[in-house]
C-alpha cells in the first residue's frame, strides 16, 4: 500500500460513515471559503473554488452549505479568516509527510501536530525538509467496476492527463495540477463517477514499512486526517498488502 493514493482511496471509503462525513463537511467548507476569499465567488472563473464544490458534491453536502461557504469567503456573510500553511516532517520508520493545514489559531494547531508526532514514534521537521521528495499533481481516482479502461484512458488522456495505472480496484489518473479540472469535467461530461479529485503530491520514492512501523503509520496518519485543520496529509511509505492484512 503505497502512501499518496491508496491512502487517498482509504479516506474516501471513511468518509462514507456519518461521522466522517461531517468532518469531511467541515473540510470541505473551510476550502471553499479560502478559494473564494482568494479568487472570488464565481466557480466558472475560480479553478480552486470548481474543485472544491466538485469535492462538496463528492460527500453529498447540501447546496445550502456550499453557497454559504462562498458567501462566508467572499464577505457577504461573516465567517472566521483562516491562514494556509504546510508542516513537514517524519513517521515511523523514517518516512516522509507533508501536512496542508487550514486553522485560526496557528499556534494550538502545531503544538497538536507536534504532539501526535511524538506519540506516534515521529517528529515535525524544518520547512523543506521533506518537500524535495515529493511532486504536486492532480490526481483522479475512479472505481474500475465503473468504467471500461480504455474508453477511461482515451477520455483522459485526450483531455490532457499525463498517466493512468490501474491500482487494484480503482483507477489512478495524474495530471499536471493545472488540467485537474479540465481532465476531471471531461470525465465527468461521459457521465463517469469520480470517486476523488484533488491536487495531491505524490512521492518520488517510496518506503517500505512492515512491522510495528507500520501500524504506527496508520495510526498517525488517521489522527492527522481526524484533526479540523489539517485539510491533507501526504506521505511516502509502501505497507505490503499481506502486512495491511494482519494490521487490519
Amino acid at each position: 500500500m503505497s502512501g499518496h493514493s491508496k491512502w487517498s482511496s482509504i479516506k474516501h471509503k471513511k468518509a462514507a460513515t456519518d461521522a466522517k462525513r461531517g468532518q469531511a463537511f467541515t473540510k470541505v467548507i473551510k476550502e471553499i471559503t479560502v478559494a473564494a476569499r482568494g479568487g472570488g465567488g464565481d466557480p466558472t472563473s475560480n479553478a480552486r473554488l470548481r474543485t472544491a464544490i466538485a469535492s462538496a458534491k463528492a460527500v453529498n453536502m447540501p447546496q445550502d452549505n456550499v453557497t454559504r461557504a462562498i458567501k462566508k469567503g467572499t464577505g457577504e456573510l461573516p465567517g472566521v479568516s483562516y491562514e494556509e500553511f504546510t508542516y513537514e516532517g517524519y513517521g515511523p520508520g523514517g518516512a516522509a509527510i507533508i501536512l496542508e493545514i487550514m486553522t485560526d489559531n496557528k499556534n494550538r494547531t502545531v503544538a497538536d501536530i507536534r504532539h501526535m508526532f511524538s506519540k506516534h514514534n515521529g517528529n515535525l521537521g524544518e520547512s523543506g525538509c521533506v518537500a524535495w521528495m515529493f511532486n504536486k499533481k492532480g490526481l483522479i481516482v475512479i472505481d474500475s467496476d465503473k468504467v471500461d479502461e480504455d474508453k477511461l484512458m482515451e477520455i483522459a488522456l485526450n483531455a490532457g492527463a499525463e498517466d493512468m495505472q490501474r491500482n487494484e480496484d480503482v483507477f489512478e489518473i495524474t495530471t499536471l495540477p493545472e488540467d485537474l479540472e479540465s481532465v476531471r469535467e471531461a470525465i465527468e461530461k461521459e457521465g463517469i463517477e469520480i470517486s476523488l479529485a484533488e491536487v495531491s503530491r505524490i512521492p518520488q520514492a517510496t518506503v517500505k514499512l512492515g512491522g510495528k512501523h507500520a501500524e504506527q503509520m496508520l495510526k498517525l496518519m488517521e489522527k492527522l486526517e481526524d484533526h479540523d485543520d489539517v485539510q491533507n496529509v501526504f506521505a511516502n511509505f509502501d505497507i505490503p498488502d499481506e502486512v495491511m492484512e494482519n494490521i487490519k
